[in-house]
């Protein structure tokens, strides 16, 4: 028996833009908030700030303000003005608890 991971469908922002909603090619509805999204970003100003003790521990009320497609990924964009995180899909779903 193999198994294969989910895949990423279809995804969007939430309404109330608190969150990224995640549909699975297998029709799993995922939901991520924000602020998590935010808190695991993994780009180089991102990693050198929590190298530095400079990463902040929460990021209260912020919001997704918008997202582009790489195909492999996505990159979000948050209202503090952070733009520079790339989230790969199967790194999306972990966040989802997939």
């Amino acid at each position: 028996m193999t198994l294969v991971a989910p895949t990423v469908a279809d995804y969007e922002a939430s309404a109330d833009l608190a969150a990224l909603l995640v549909r699975t090619a297998e029709g799993d509805a995922l939901c991520v908030p924000a602020e998590k999204l935010r808190l695991s970003c993994k780009c180089a100003h991102c990693t050198r700030a929590r190298f530095d003790g400079r990463f902040p521990e929460a990021f209260p009320g912020i919001a997704i303000t918008e997202i582009g497609n790489l195909g492999y990924g996505l990159n979000i964009s948050f209202s503090d003005g952070h733009n520079r995180g790339i989230y790969p899909k199967p790194y999306l779903l972990s966040l989802a608890g997939r």
